[in-house]
């Protein structure tokens, strides 16, 4: 994540990753989103709405690694590559993207996950 930070021009910023499982994500869905499910990858960044926090803390990704390991399988992808993907969705919901505004929206969000997850999978 550090080389998609960097890619983004947030060099000094920070946020924060739990890797958890489908009982906790879905607790967390339900009482933020009021979605009665688990997920795979919640977002919860620091400057939302009108206040403003300047403290570099971009905000919390949260990752359900039951969901992300079926949806590995799924995918006919490793966990590793799965993960990775779900970072980076995560962290560009941080950053302001969202695809349930619009469909070109989806398809901006789309396109800057694809060019980040070639950033951070180059070795």
């Amino acid at each position: 994540m550090e080389k998609a930070l960097k890619d983004l021009g947030c060099n000094d910023s920070e946020l924060s990753i739990l890797i958890t499982g489908d009982e906790e994500i879905h607790k967390l869905n339900m009482g933020y989103l009021k979605r009665d499910k688990p997920t795979n990858v919640l977002s919860f960044p620091m400057n939302a709405g009108d206040q403003v926090v300047n403290t570099g803390m971009l905000g919390d990704i949260v990752i359900s690694a039951d969901t992300a390991k079926r949806e590995a399988f799924e995918m006919g992808i490793t966990l590793r590559e799965r993960a990775c993907e779900l970072l980076v969705h995560g962290l560009l919901h941080l950053m302001g993207y969202d695809h349930e505004i619009s469909e070109k929206e989806e398809k901006r969000m789309q396109r800057e996950e694809k060019r980040l997850l070639a950033v951070i999978m180059e070795e």
